[in-house]
């Protein structure tokens, strides 16, 4: 009888187990308890709140897209959600705050936001207001027409002297400047899209990546002229010189390549209308 007890309470316990483990996935946040940082740190502030506000952006398909929920979906926002389980933190326990390009170095030299993950150009102009990790993702700006290329664009240099619209205070309104274009800046690219319709303007120039997502949401509008004339390296944006922050965003990202989350973020997002790429090494300055 005594044994049979003892193979009742270990058959019980295996239940529980697999029930347990039916229950995980390999995308679980990691429990807030089973990780420690060293007193002081960000990591422990951010793990010790069990919250994290992630700046990204909300217009941007592929990317940062408000969804119905009014909460952004993405790649970028994929990211984030990978560092903030590595903290413990849950993507329920993400603040997410909108921002563009112009307002990014600003809202984390004044902690409005932890880190900025928003298709951000790592440039050394940047780097000396704050810090980045990464990059996570290579880049390139190019120029986004009418469907069937009405003007036969096909490098920057076709600009000259045309109106072209780009985002205020963004690499690639610096970019496009060198090509004696006539610059019309707004704050989000969603707001290039009406005066390429409407002939105010001859194109539409960002990152391949941003102008790919535009034109899968506009279909049969626009096209990209696939023809990237820079480097552009997408990093993390963080407060400047918190060094060892910036490493442990560095370890994250290095595991999520290894491990394949990377992927399965890419893959659930850009991927639906980009090949998967290689992820770039990291830039541990």
């Amino acid at each position: 009888m005594r044994l049979r007890t003892s193979l009742t309470a270990v058959a019980i316990a295996a239940t529980a187990v697999l029930a347990l483990s039916a229950c995980t996935t390999t995308g679980d946040t990691t429990d807030p308890d089973d990780v420690t940082f060293e007193a002081g740190t960000t990591m422990a502030a951010l793990n010790e709140a069990g919250t994290i506000t992630i700046g990204t952006k909300f217009d941007q398909p592929l990317f940062g897209l408000q969804g119905l929920d009014g909460n952004p979906e993405g790649f970028d926002v994929e990211i984030g959600k990978i560092i903030a389980s590595e903290l413990g933190i849950s993507e329920d326990n993400i603040e997410w705050v909108e921002t563009v390009s112009a307002n990014r170095e600003p809202f984390i030299e004044n902690g409005t936001v932890d880190i900025v993950v928003a298709t951000y150009t790592i440039n050394d102009t940047r780097k000396e207001v704050i810090s980045f990790a990464g990059p996570y993702y290579l880049a390139g700006q190019d120029i986004l027409v009418l469907a069937g290329n009405p003007e036969g664009i096909t490098g920057p240099e076709d600009l000259e002297g045309m109106d072209v619209c780009s985002v205020a205070g963004s690499t690639s309104e610096a970019n496009i400047a060198e090509y004696g274009v006539n610059l019309i800046t707004t704050d989000t690219y969603s707001n290039c899209l009406e005066p390429l319709r409407n002939g105010n303007v001859i194109a539409v120039t960002t990152d391949n990546v941003i102008l790919a997502g535009l034109a899968d949401q506009n279909p049969g509008e626009f096209e990209v002229v696939n023809n990237p004339f820079t480097s552009e390296p997408y990093g993390i944006g963080l407060m400047k010189d918190d060094d060892v922050f910036r490493s442990f965003i560095n370890d994250v990202l290095e595991e999520a390549y290894a491990d394949g989350r990377w992927a399965d973020a890419w893959n659930s997002t850009a991927g639906t209308v980009l090949d998967l790429p290689e992820p770039p090494a990291v830039d541990r300055y």
